[in-house]
């Protein structure tokens, strides 16, 4: 498992930083913080290229290396990397250009195989695709923007499950909300809600929305394979049948303490514009964290 943790300042990013590592804690993952800085100019890159090769003798940090020092530096105070790498501190003349257009460093975990630091520049959906692409990672982990644009273009472009950390407290959660139907790729959906579940020791709430059908048709063997296979986790799990729109039933039963665990929409892009996402309606319309898995 692969997980990538997207942040974009020192004063907002704590919340995602904070519930990414707990996620990949949970998957015991490699796991990857990223910062997309702003987009460089041909003429900028050359003098950033020309700053860094003097970093140590000009005392001088490309831009977005800070951010990156203060995830490094929340890693230490929180124990998430190797002592020793805690010891010596931000290894900022160990960031390198490899050839991607990233800079990034390695560092050796303590909860998770290995905690890698990226710093790229230019548009934030477009670098988080390339990002996604090059290192093939399972879940890409990011706050929720404040532009709907963005929210739907991530989901679109982004070819990995994506959570979306959203007014997050650090409050105790004390139940994963898993709507469920009958549609191929809930067992994968299933797997990752009982990851975190078993990681936070809380619950799952299974939620099935009938859609003027009747719950008979509703329960496939799709569906009984999923609860059995929640059940056998030793998961604690409950299961509560509503009546009505999909995505409507979905967002009245997310509270704050809840993770929402679903599937990603399986509609054509096409559709999606027409007919609407339901994660997408889902996502923008609640307060609280949410797992799309793809």
């Amino acid at each position: 498992m692969k997980i990538l943790i997207a942040i974009g300042s020192k004063d907002f990013s704590t919340p995602t930083l904070r519930l990414g590592m707990k996620v990949a804690q949970a998957f015991h993952a490699k796991t990857t913080i990223i910062d997309v800085g702003e987009k460089i100019s041909e003429f900028s890159s050359h003098l950033v290229e020309l700053a860094h090769d003097q970093m140590e003798s000009w005392d001088f940090d490309p831009p977005g290396v800070d951010v990156l020092e203060w995830a490094f530096n929340y890693l230490s105070d929180n124990k998430l990397i190797d002592a020793k790498q805690i010891e010596i501190g931000f290894p900022r003349s160990r960031l390198i250009d490899d050839g991607e257009d990233r800079k990034l460093v390695y560092l050796p975990g303590t909860v998770c195989e290995n905690v890698n630091l990226i710093l790229r520049n230019g548009d934030i959906v477009a670098e988080l695709r390339d990002e996604v692409q090059v290192g093939k990672y399972d879940v890409t982990i990011l706050g929720k923007s404040r532009k709907r644009n963005m929210s739907h273009d991530l989901l679109q472009y982004i070819n990995s499950s994506i959570f979306v950390v959203n007014n997050y407290d650090n409050q105790k959660f004390d139940k994963i909300l898993l709507p469920l139907n009958e549609a191929s790729g809930m067992m994968k959906v299933a797997k990752y809600a009982i990851r975190v579940a078993l990681a936070l020791k809380i619950e799952i709430e299974i939620l099935t929305v009938l859609e003027n059908k009747s719950s008979n048709q509703i329960k496939s063997y799709n569906y009984n394979k999923v609860v059995k296979l929640i059940r056998r986790s030793g998961v604690q799990y409950t299961i509560e049948e509503k009546e009505g729109v999909v995505a409507e039933q979905i967002i009245k039963k997310a509270d704050k303490n809840k993770i929402i665990v679903m599937k990603a929409s399986s509609m054509s892009p096409i559709k999606r514009y027409f007919k609407g996402s339901i994660p997408l309606s889902v996502m923008n319309a609640c307060d609280v964290p949410i797992l799309i898995v793809k």
